[in-house]
């Protein structure tokens, strides 16, 4: 597995903490060229610093070029790491709030911009890993939180799409789907994320751990919590009695308001 990633130039977005600075740990520890990108230039330097990595801050959707140029022209992992959360309540919240806005860009549309801009050198290669990071929202759903749910739906969606498209022309494709991580952004979902995360929460070292078991098994789906795989069965095999259960989740969390 070490092999896979040695001197790789990956890209990992939203690594200034959480999720992202964990992947870049690990990739850098298995000797790879990292690249750190994040919004907050200081946190991107202070990881990049740390491990030997090259910062490149800005916005997710639009570094792939200067990424690229960072890691002297070819990027062979990219991690579309950057995400954000939103506990919005439900589909009546205003959509002034932004929430849908920003989900829509971020979760899924940075995701889309990347593969477009990294597709074309990977495919005529015949050689590229792209990294999704999901939730557990993207195969299941949150309660209390539409715009992450939808959009964290459609970022399952899209890696699986790419998966299935350009697996025989050498793309690798994993989806991380992790319930309740311990980062900024497990306490940015609020009450609903103390009900239904907190409890069974893990440390970001756990994902990029189940991630480079991962690529080691050449799986695309990587779930941290392993009874993420029982939910979703549950979800498919019965719809109604699944839906039945999450009301009452959220019927604990309104009472519980």
């Amino acid at each position: 597995m070490v092999e896979a990633v040695q001197d790789a130039g990956v890209v990992v977005t939203g690594a200034g903490g959480g999720i992202g600075a964990a992947l870049a740990r690990r990739f850098a520890a298995a000797g790879a060229r990292v690249v750190v990108n994040d919004l907050d230039a200081k946190r991107a330097e202070a990881v990049a610093g740390e491990i030997g990595g090259i910062a490149v801050p800005g916005d997710a959707s639009a570094i792939v070029g200067d990424a690229r140029d960072a890691l002297g022209g070819t990027v062979d992992v990219y991690c579309a790491n950057a995400g954000v959360a939103f506990e919005d309540g439900d589909a009546a919240s205003p959509l002034e709030e932004g929430s849908w806005a920003a989900s829509w860009d971020v979760n899924v549309m940075a995701h889309v911009r990347a593969a477009h801009a990294l597709l074309p050198d990977w495919l005529e290669r015949g050689d590229g890993r792209f990294v999704s990071t999901v939730s557990a929202a993207g195969l299941l759903t949150m309660i209390g939180a539409p715009s992450y749910s939808v959009t964290k739906h459609g970022a399952y969606a899209f890696a699986e799409w790419l998966s299935l498209t350009y697996r025989h022309r050498g793309l690798k494709v994993h989806a991380i789907c992790p319930q309740g991580v311990r980062t900024d952004m497990l306490a940015a979902t609020g009450s609903a994320g103390d009900l239904v995360l907190q409890p069974t929460a893990i440390e970001p070292d756990d994902v990029a751990s189940a991630l480079f078991q991962g690529i080691e098994e050449d799986r695309f789906l990587i779930l941290p919590h392993p009874e993420v795989a029982g939910f979703y069965q549950a979800r498919a095999g019965d719809p109604e009695r699944w839906l039945a259960g999450m009301n009452h989740l959220q019927r604990a969390w309104e009472g519980a308001r």
